[in-house]
């Protein structure tokens, strides 16, 4: 697959999440929650981790509102989350977020992101990061709130 075409498939990932999102609609009665706004663009999140009784992660929900990555990434986050641990969820925020913040230089690996892989691209637009991340940073504080 040519480069062109592997941009391409990305792009429609990110759209396809973007109009059908998995984990969005809030339920409440949540072990831990967050609010996260972007205030560069306006992109809004609220992240709910529902822990299920083997401490792995039962649903992932989310509400928000914003461009076509943010939303695609809390939608791509939420599918990926569920049966995670919160150690790996921490871990994997972690390298999401290192894969972002290289510009290009760090790709996400698609074994451990799945179609998440699919926001690498946006590493070389630092504008951009900020919306891919916002969903991961809202997973972030809700994870310091479970500990709470």
């Amino acid at each position: 697959m040519s480069s062109s075409e592997l941009q391409s498939l990305y792009q429609q990932v990110i759209l396809d999440h973007s109009k059908r999102p998995h984990g969005r609609g809030l339920v409440g009665d949540t072990a831990a929650s967050s609010h996260q706004v972007n205030p560069t663009c306006g992109d809004e999140i609220t992240l709910e981790l529902h822990v299920g009784d083997d401490g792995t992660f039962e649903r992932v929900a989310w509400n928000g509102s914003g461009c076509a990555i943010s939303q695609a990434s809390a939608s791509l986050l939420s599918g990926l989350a569920e049966d995670w641990t919160p150690a790996v969820l921490q871990e994997r925020i972690g390298q999401f977020r290192e894969a972002l913040r290289s510009r290009g230089a760090i790709e996400i690996d698609e074994d451990l992101f799945e179609d998440a892989a699919a926001l690498g691209g946006v590493s070389r637009y630092t504008a951009r990061v900020k919306c891919a991340m916002l969903a991961w940073v809202a997973a972030e504080d809700a994870l310091t709130r479970l500990d709470a």
